[in-house]
């Protein structure tokens, strides 16, 4: 599908597809590294659509398991 540049950006995608997090979460999954991404250089950080379709994926199921 394509790729969403930094975090704004996935706040944004995040919403569209109805799972709205906010930049404080997203900083925390980033953190622990459970959230897929890449930093190409510098600060840029890059998220696949296809892998964050998946991870919220996993995340719906996780919570509806609980």
């Amino acid at each position: 599908m394509g790729r969403i540049h930094g975090i704004k950006n996935l706040i944004t995608y995040l919403k569209s597809v109805d799972y709205p997090l906010s930049e404080q979460e997203i900083n925390g999954f980033l953190e622990a590294k459970t959230i897929p991404h890449s930093r190409p250089y510098g600060d840029l950080i890059v998220f696949e659509c296809s892998h964050i379709e998946w991870w919220v994926d996993l995340q719906r199921n996780k919570e509806s398991k609980s």
